[in-house]
């Protein structure tokens, strides 16, 4: 019951913030969420969607189911379903329990995502059964710096950063990543080796 305890905290914790979300979505360029969207087709699950700011990013021909574990978050994306060229169905849904069958995606969308989920790796290993093995899941993640002084900065900062915004800073997401059996294809840097975009195959 201690893990559904932390989840019960990170779920109100993102309640919370969820009118003041803008502040932080607007951290993430315009211009990364555009490269990161161009190309994406078939069906794509979009998690931790937020407040909905890549809806209106998604080509015409996309089908989109997105999910976030915050009720309010939700409730703001919902206003921005009609700015998307596309259709977007909406779930209360767990990354790290995915309701969906094996193979069900042909692409995955997360942006700034897995520095929030409490098991990181059990939530990787969800997108993996879910994405069809031809699939690609296509990410921007900030994460703990390569370099050790900048990456101490970030773990003497990182309590502080969990315990008001649910975020952690020093997140060794590439580990994770291989650590959850998905195959890194491309990782550029964005902002030092801080922020990265990636897109992952599910290496079946």
């Amino acid at each position: 019951m201690q893990g559904y305890g932390r989840y019960r905290t990170d779920k109100k914790r993102f309640d919370r913030i969820s009118s003041k979300f803008e502040v932080m979505d607007h951290l993430v360029k315009e211009d990364w969420r555009k490269e990161l969207l161009k190309g994406v087709n078939g069906r794509i699950l979009e998690v931790g969607v937020g407040i909905g700011t890549n809806f209106k990013y998604y080509p015409k021909e996309a089908e989109v189911v997105g999910i976030d574990f915050s009720s309010k978050m939700l409730d703001r994306a919902r206003e921005k379903v009609d700015e998307a060229a596309c259709e977007i169905e909406l779930y209360e849904m767990d990354v790290e329990n995915l309701e969906f069958n094996d193979d069900s995606f042909d692409y995955i969308v997360s942006t700034c995502v897995f520095c929030s989920v409490p098991h990181p790796v059990k939530g990787l290993k969800e997108l993996r059964r879910v994405v069809k093995p031809e699939g690609k899941i296509v990410m921007l993640e900030h994460m703990r710096s390569e370099n050790e002084f900048i990456g101490k900065v970030l773990d003497f900062f990182n309590p502080v950063s969990v315990n008001l915004i649910g975020v952690n800073v020093n997140r060794k997401t590439i580990s994770n990543i291989y650590q959850a059996n998905l195959e890194v294809e491309k990782q550029e840097y964005l902002m030092t080796s801080v922020m990265r975009r990636l897109i992952l195959s599910p290496n079946k």
